[in-house]
């Protein structure tokens, strides 16, 4: 493999500390792309926290209410400001910052008033400085991503935030930081944005290229390649180390084998940094999306369409620090990498980089619980985590909140609004996205099926803290009678005398199951709307997906309709006779009242199909009726629409089903 610059941090001999120093918006947009502050405890220290339109029901996990879904249009309070609602979504005391704000449905003017102003100093409507069209905001620092509207900016305050809006029922979060009271903090202006301009213009830059952003200047640079043999039911092993007092800060390497899904996973990377194992994940999941390559682009780690991975997490260490990387699978590979290392001198700061996965198979659906992402007792920050899951069904899997508790806390401080809101998309959106922050890399389909994964990682929302970290997320499924395979690896950073609950991975753990071919389920003995013959038509017919009906599909009749119009379509039955015939229909609020009739024979008075929700109707008996052996034919004549309804006079056929008459 050629010799590749890798991009990731410049790291020197200096010491961390900044007690007298004031927080300024500067020296947080520069932590928005240097990893080396990770690898420091935060001086002075400061907690990170999220408010955000959770269900207000859900108090205790001993109560009923705990997985409770009404997760938005949830605030604080509703206030009166100069004749006009503001609902609250934040109110914090300083000295802080807030690091984050995402939406699934930015709605109304977004104010934000610091320091007890009553002239905010951001008005906005939410969708432009959410989206990326703000002035001095622009994207990647904001935008929309898979429906999901994030901004990463940090807006500072001595004394105190309040953020609004003047129009409710919408998702949120967010997310900020609480330095301790005597820290000095530059209040946010907007005139920091002139200010900062060239600042502002190279963090946009770094986010639009993670990879690239920023690169190591005056490291050391070491090959590392070898082959692994299949294990056998056991392990093979090959391993590289390093002497301190130094850091890891860059990681470039290629895997090859005969699939590449199943070396991934087979091969197991281990960390020991001063002698004290911190790292245990399979390679590809390691950095950051799995199975196999999934390509993405994100400031700590990444996949290249090439096959390329690279990771710039910092690693420092005092003493020594070994990888190894051990074959647990059945296959051959072989491994190709350069690691990139700098001098770096250890502060009371310091803190070892933590990366740890667990796998769980044949996870039932119900009841719902809250699945551990990551435990840790001792003193650290959290960094982020990926995500896999198998899922075999297009339902959607994540309508769960994520729960973080710091330092022991009884009740979450991170109480979110759903596993995609998390992740910085939205709506369960399928379309995969990459962000330097966050990413859906990976989403098989259709809808939910098949394999996802996805990843965040906690920079300028880094989470601290002192004695403990717990993480879960809940496992709340559309579908209650399924099963999942599940994987998670976290990222944090600690003191060495930290402890986590992770399980040393096993030979059984690292297999990557089969998924069998999506089948959408079919009626028995239906016969498709979508797949029957257009005798006559006046107007646009053709198939559309749609969740929870037959095959998943209906046949739509839409476009250039009016009253008296018709569509006819050729059904075949399969012998002379007396037939009961049955359809179900689809029902919504530009559907229209339709006389149907079999053969020219009417079947009963005419249907509206109106409903002001998208919905199947029940099976509907049409009556009995003499069909001939071969093609009959079904016949939707538009009659008009129900009083309530868009006048478009739609209609959807989901299926005939025939039943003989004896």
């Amino acid at each position: 493999m050629k010799k590749i610059i890798i991009p990731t941090l410049f790291l020197s001999l200096v010491c961390f500390s900044v007690q007298g120093q004031v927080i300024t918006v500067e020296r947080l947009i520069n932590e928005m792309t240097d990893l080396k502050t990770m690898a420091e405890f935060p001086d002075p220290p400061f907690t990170c926290k999220q408010f955000s339109s959770y269900d207000r029901k859900s108090v205790s996990p001993d109560d009923k209410n705990w997985f409770a879904n009404g997760d938005s249009g949830q605030f604080l309070r509703v206030e009166d400001v100069a004749g006009r609602k503001e609902y609250v979504m934040m109110d914090a005391q300083g000295p802080g910052a807030i690091v984050r704000i995402w939406s699934a449905n930015p709605t109304g003017t977004l104010r934000i008033y610091l320091d007890g102003s009553e002239t905010p100093v951001i008005e906005s409507p939410m969708d432009v400085i959410l989206g990326g069209k703000f002035p001095g905001l622009p994207r990647p620092i904001a935008g929309e991503y898979s429906k999901g509207w994030n901004l990463y900016f940090p807006i500072t305050y001595q004394k105190s935030c309040k953020v609004t809006s003047d129009k409710g029922g919408f998702y949120y979060h967010v997310n900020y930081r609480t330095y301790p009271p005597d820290t000095k903090v530059e209040t946010f202006t907007v005139d920091l944005f002139k200010k900062l301009s060239d600042k502002v213009e190279n963090l946009a830059k770094c986010l639009s290229s993670p990879k690239d952003c920023p690169r190591v200047i005056g490291g050391k640079s070491n090959h590392f390649s070898g082959n692994l043999k299949s294990s056998g039911g056991g392990r093979t092993e090959i391993s590289t180390s390093f002497n301190g007092p130094s850091a890891i800060v860059g990681i470039v390497m290629k895997v090859k084998s005969t699939n590449i899904e199943d070396a991934l996973r087979g091969i197991v990377l281990k960390g020991y940094f001063d002698d004290n194992q911190t790292i245990e994940a399979p390679l590809g999941d390691f950095f950051g999306s799995a199975p196999g390559i999934n390509p993405y682009e994100s400031l700590p780690l990444g996949m290249l369409k090439d096959g390329t991975l690279y990771c710039n997490w910092v690693m420092p260490f005092k003493k020594n620090a070994k990888l190894d990387f051990s074959n647990y699978g059945e296959l051959d590979a072989e491994i190709d990498a350069e690691f990139t290392t700098i001098p770096y001198k250890w502060t009371e700061n310091t803190m070892y980089f933590y990366s740890k996965w667990k796998v769980d198979f044949d996870v039932p659906t119900r009841p719902m619980f809250d699945y551990n992402y990551l435990t840790v007792y001792g003193k650290g920050v959290f960094g982020g985590v990926a995500f896999f899951i198998d899922n075999p069904v297009k339902d959607w899997w994540g309508e769960g909140d994520e729960k973080i508790y710091v330092d022991g806390e009884k009740f979450p401080n991170h109480f979110g609004t759903g596993t995609e809101d998390y992740y910085g998309y939205a709506w369960c959106y399928p379309v995969p996205f990459t962000h330097a922050y966050h990413s859906q890399p990976r989403c098989d389909g259709p809808g939910n099926f098949g394999r996802t994964s996805v990843n965040r990682f906690h920079i300028i929302d880094r989470i601290p803290f002192n004695t403990q970290f717990k993480f879960d997320m809940e496992l709340w499924h559309w579908n209650a009678n399924c099963k999942v395979n599940m994987a998670v690896c976290s990222y944090w950073y600690a003191k060495g005398e930290a402890k986590d609950t992770f399980k040393p991975i096993k030979s059984d753990d690292v297999v990557v199951k089969p998924i069998m071919a999506y089948k959408p389920p079919r009626v028995k003995d239906a016969l498709e709307g979508e797949e029957l013959k257009i005798v006559k038509v006046t107007g646009t017919v053709e198939p559309q997906d749609w969740s929870g009906l037959s095959n998943e599909r209906h046949l739509w009749w839409h476009a250039g309709m009016k009253p008296g119009d018709t569509l006819t379509l050729a059904f075949k039955a399969p012998k002379a006779g007396k037939y009961r015939v049955l359809a179900r229909f689809l029902r919504a609020k530009d559907y229209g009242i339709h006389q149907i009739s079999i053969n020219g024979v009417k079947a009963g008075e005419p249907i509206d199909f109106y409903n002001p929700d998208v919905k199947p109707s029940n099976e509907i008996d049409l009556g009995v009726f003499d069909l001939k052996q071969g093609e009959n034919e079904f016949t939707a004549t538009i009659v008009g629409a129900n009083e309530k309804a868009i006048k478009a006079y739609m209609f959807g056929l989901d299926y005939i089903l025939l039943k003989p008459v004896e």
